[in-house]
């Protein structure tokens, strides 16, 4: 990576909670964070994770990881409020926690209902709770230093469109576009800019990677796509960066799909 900081003013010394921070986008994000100075809050309900992301990020005092489910209200709770009292403050927050059951890619008429909750609790529940509970905070800084805080949050383009399976992260993911969109008119005023990344398909584990795939579906997958490749999870996070960043300042209420083009095919 070339300086990552470079063209993302406000990020030195900004305090950042990730969730799903222990692979994936999660993990880039805190990485990409890391390298432009910023204080992060890693949270993830994978202890391992998060054990192995924060050794590579190396020690720092300006740093705490957080053991936390992000569908569990009492977790989030605490999460937040140790997350804010170690670093000072939240002036950001990025919501990369989310799953993909294999139940969920039958025909909606075969989805059970358990998948179907257990998603939407995960992808658009966990995403409302964090940032209901670090909304407070994101207020309070913006107020305190004149500048905006930032929320940006992950969905999918099956969000935009559909796949045509996944009933259950469809349905989630859509939920986090508009929500999204609502919190950019409930929380402009004071001070708190929402934007939402829709990710095209991704190397990440949740996704089984790209050396996991069957070579033919891969094939298919980049006929798919414009650019003709998967995306890296290091090009979503360098997007999910700049939301953050002082660049973005008047960046509120968008949804950007890095999906290499998939979407206007």
């Amino acid at each position: 990576m070339a300086d990552a900081a470079q063209g993302m003013p406000g990020l030195a010394g900004a305090a950042v909670l990730v969730t799903g921070a222990g692979s994936g986008i999660g993990r880039a994000v805190c990485t990409r964070l890391a390298a432009a100075g910023a204080r992060i809050a890693l949270v993830d309900r994978n202890q391992e994770g998060l054990d192995t992301v924060s050794a590579a990020l190396g020690g720092d005092a300006a740093r705490i990881a957080v053991r936390a489910d992000v569908s569990q209200e009492a977790e989030i709770i605490a999460a937040v409020q140790r997350s804010a009292d170690a670093l000072g403050a939240l002036h950001g927050v990025v919501t990369c926690a989310g799953i993909f059951d294999p139940a969920d890619i039958l025909p909606a008429a075969d989805v059970d209902v358990e998948t179907f909750t257990r998603t939407l609790a995960v992808n658009l529940t966990g995403t409302f709770l964090v940032i209901k509970h670090s909304l407070p905070h994101l207020i309070s800084a913006a107020a305190a230093n004149g500048r905006t805080s930032s929320v940006t949050t992950i969905a999918s383009t099956a969000g935009l469109r559909g796949h045509g399976y996944g009933s259950g992260y469809t349905a989630s993911k859509g939920g986090v576009v508009a929500l999204t969109r609502l919190l950019a008119l409930q929380y402009g005023e004071k001070g708190v800019r929402t934007n939402c990344i829709a990710p095209g398909f991704t190397d990440t584990p949740m996704t089984g990677g790209p050396a996991g795939q069957d070579p033919a579906r891969l094939r298919a997958l980049r006929r798919g796509i414009p650019l003709r490749r998967i995306a890296q999870p290091e090009e979503i996070a360098a997007l999910a960066c700049f939301l953050l960043s002082d660049a973005a300042s008047y960046v509120n209420g968008q949804v950007i799909a890095a999906d290499g083009g998939a979407t206007v095919m």
